[in-house]
């Protein structure tokens, strides 16, 4: 899974996507040049490239005015730490003034077995706080794409201001278009901004490419290397994962200390850690298990993370969209193993488990999770395959946060 955070945009992608993107440079930079910076810009965002979200809220976005001051945010960036990851590189963006901000988000969407397109005129860091009403999420055919008018239907829906709706919608055309034509998993932009004068930028990009799609072998990106900070557990899953190439076996560390998820699919599993990241789920790691893995290696995966994770978990997710080729009886049996033994070698441990997923063999798949569930006394909620993985992310984030508080008690 190779995730494309806003500066390998701009560096690699900006030009061939025909996305109006704002002027960037790249620190260390001398004060002379930080203070031309200035003089065009009037002021600038100084931003950390990290393999992390949240960057906003953990203080490492930050709207700066005056050039002698630039350097001081600079060195603080780079020198912090968000969700246990360290930025590799600070840069400066040129500060937007907006009259607008919108968010727009293009993924697979489980719901519609197709890509879908996301949008909301209340964009910016706060984007999941905004209520339902506020956003419009509709389908998009993969064969005749996004066009003007449709893009046009629903920003009127959202009333967004006439002067505006016919440029954004040629914007979100060539969204659209960069999505299918790079093999993109999952594409967002948060936020557009658009200046008082009408002019449209896209002011946040971050996405997440299918290695698996040959368009991604078109664009020749070369990703950068970020510093890192594996954890024992890591360290396992990625010899584990180098073992063999029959499934995906992908984790990485959040220190976050609620929520073991088990996830399955790509892209599927960064939009569900986002909507437990943004409903105050706080995950410990996020995970990839999917590509059809053997029974092995989804036993060897599970029990490495019941051993690390469970005793100190308030809340198991099995999650994933629906899949095409992945084996769920298999994967489930493999789970559902994983936990017993768990249990037989370390003892029992009291944890709800909330289960969605849909694919070929689900209902033997079921069973057997639901099965050992029972067996272990454990309480459980299952959802159906027609049931959104944004809804069942969101409904173990209060769980987890429900099941904390009571047992603190």
């Amino acid at each position: 899974m190779s995730q494309v955070t806003e500066l390998t945009f701009l560096e690699q992608l900006a030009k061939r996507s025909k996305l109006p993107v704002p002027e960037y440079a790249v620190a260390p930079l001398e004060r002379r040049r930080i203070k031309a910076l200035f003089d065009r810009w009037n002021k600038a965002v100084i931003k950390a490239d990290v393999l992390a979200g949240k960057r906003g809220k953990g203080g490492l976005v930050r709207v700066c005015g005056d050039p002698a001051r630039a350097q001081n945010d600079i060195s603080e960036i780079l020198h912090s730490h968000i969700h246990g990851r360290q930025p590799r590189a600070a840069y400066l963006v040129q500060f937007i003034p907006a009259e607008l901000e919108i968010y727009t988000a293009v993924t697979y969407n489980s719901s519609f077995l197709g890509p879908s397109l996301t949008i909301s005129l209340h964009g910016g860091v706060d984007i999941e706080t905004v209520e339902e009403k506020y956003k419009r999420t509709i389908p998009v055919d993969v064969y005749k794409g996004l066009d003007a008018y449709q893009a046009s239907q629903v920003l009127s829906s959202l009333k967004c201001p006439k002067k505006l709706i016919s440029p954004f919608s040629r914007c979100l055309v060539d969204f659209w278009d960069f999505f299918i034509s790079s093999g993109m998993k999952m594409c967002e932009i948060n936020p557009w901004r658009i200046t008082p004068g009408g002019n449209i930028f896209a002011c946040d990009f971050k996405g997440i490419l299918d290695e698996s799609n040959f368009k991604t072998r078109t664009l020749e990106i070369a990703f950068p290397e970020y510093p890192e900070n594996a954890t024992p557990f890591e360290e396992e899953m990625r010899e584990l994962a180098s073992s063999s190439h029959q499934g995906q076996i992908h984790v990485s560390s959040l220190s976050g200390n609620s929520i073991l998820p088990i996830l399955f699919g790509g892209g599927s599993s960064t939009i569900i850690i986002e909507t437990l990241l943004n409903h105050g789920g706080d995950p410990i790691f996020l995970s990839d298990f999917g590509g059809n893995p053997s029974y092995e290696r989804m036993h060897s995966a599970a029990s490495a993370c019941f051993r690390h994770h469970l005793s100190h978990a308030s809340l198991l997710l099995i999650l994933g969209g629906k899949a095409n080729n992945t084996m769920i009886d298999i994967t489930f049996q493999a789970v559902s193993n994983a936990l017993r033994e768990h249990f037989e070698e370390y003892g029992p441990v009291y944890i709800p488990v909330v289960i969605g997923r849909g694919g070929p063999r689900l209902a033997k798949g079921m069973s057997a999770i639901k099965e050992t569930l029972e067996t272990l006394g454990l309480p459980y909620v299952i959802f159906g395959h027609d049931t959104p993985v944004t809804m069942v992310a969101e409904y173990a984030a209060n769980l987890s946060k429900g099941f904390s508080a009571t047992r603190k008690k």
